[in-house]
Formats: C-alpha cells, structure tokens, sequence
C-alpha cells in the first residue's frame, strides 16, 4: 500500500520548502490536505511529483513548487476571502480553505465540480464555494475579493475580473509569453493594479485568458 503521508511529507520537504516557502500555514495545509485524493485516480501516483497532473480535458494541477510559492507571494490571512480560478478537484481551494477565511472556487466543467463539491465535503473544506463559471467570468456574485489565485497561464487578463477584486487586494498571475512564464502580483490601489515580478514559471494557458489571433487576409 502507498504510504501517501510519506510522500507529503517530502513533497514539503524537498519541492516547497528549498523554494524558500517557510510560513507555517502553508506548510501546514500541504502537509495536511492529501493531494492524491484530488486527482483521477489513473493519475494517482503522480500526485506528489515535481510536475504538473494532467487532470483529463487539457488541465492541469500545479506543481508543488509554483501553487506553494504563488501562495506565499499572496501573503494570505485568515481573515481572507479568496478567489479561486481553475480550480480542478479542488485540492488548491481546499489547501487556500486552511489558511484564509473563506474560498470560492471556480471550475467551468460541470463533472468537474460535481466533483470538487464531493470531494471537499469529503475532506471537511466547508467554507469552499465550488462555483461553476466560466474561468474569465470569475464569479462577481460572491466578491468582491481580498485575494484572488489563477491556476494556470493567461495570456490576456479580463479586465472583469479586476473588477472583482477589492482595494488593497492581491492577485497572483503566472503570465505566459510562448514558453516562457513570469509569476506576478498584483497589488490594487485606488482602482489601479500595480504589478511585481515574483518568480519564474509556466503553466498551459487557461481557456478564456488566451491571447486574441490577429485576423489577417
């Protein structure tokens, strides 16, 4: 039998944190939030390796590294109301549900959050909202947001969704130009989102945040 605590633990140790991820609510909540539950089950055994999962329909769950230090860019509290963008099964919403207040996560394929809901009610992550939307759409009825995380790439941001986020809020971006990847933070103030670099990253670009093809005769 898999000893999946095992393998947590050196998900902890060996992925996140030589990325310089030290804060202890996010070393706890990975520690405590089995990531093998939150993947097809074919997949299962490439729950904790240093690499994206492939969640069917051209998702993916991030890897340890770039979600563990995307969270600690955001600097979260547990007074928090984060959103969530691409959440999958659910495993980012219910890690970010043991740090911040309150999260709603947001997935765009109806199987998929049928199965995010069982999932987290499962595992006992009851202040998650799963929330089915388009991902570009984000989910404006429940914002505005203190935080918002997109798990995966974007090419273009919708400017909706900075609608949805508060003054003083963060939001966490892995921009991706071709094949190369910069995480960013936004800071927003006074209506106006001012950008930071963060760290170097990819991730496949989310449906709804690809840039437009420029039409041509």
């Amino acid at each position: 039998m898999t000893d999946f605590a095992t393998r947590r633990r050196m998900m902890v140790d060996t992925q996140v944190r030589p990325s310089d991820v030290t804060e202890f609510p996010i070393i706890d909540a990975m520690l405590t939030v089995p990531r093998e539950a939150f993947v097809p089950r074919e997949r299962i055994e490439a729950a904790y390796a240093d690499a994206p999962v492939d969640l069917g329909g051209g998702r993916v769950l991030l890897e340890p590294r770039t979600f563990s230090k995307m969270l600690d860019a955001l600097n979260l509290s547990n007074s928090d109301f984060v959103l969530d963008l691409g959440a999958g099964y659910g495993y980012s919403a219910a890690v970010i549900a043991r740090i911040a207040e309150a999260v709603v996560a947001v997935e765009d394929d109806e199987d998929r959050i049928a199965e995010a809901q069982t999932l987290l009610t499962e595992h006992h992550a009851d202040n998650v909202i799963p929330y089915r939307a388009a991902l570009a759409d984000g989910a404006a009825e429940h914002g505005p947001y203190d935080a918002i995380i997109i798990e995966g790439g974007v090419e273009v941001l919708p400017d909706g969704l900075m609608d949805q986020l508060k003054d003083g809020g963060r939001i966490a971006v892995i921009f991706m130009q071709n094949a190369l990847g910069t995480v960013r933070i936004g800071h927003k103030v006074d209506g106006k989102v001012n950008w930071r670099f963060a760290f170097n990253a990819t991730a496949a670009i989310l449906p709804g945040f690809e840039k437009k093809a420029a039409f041509a005769l």
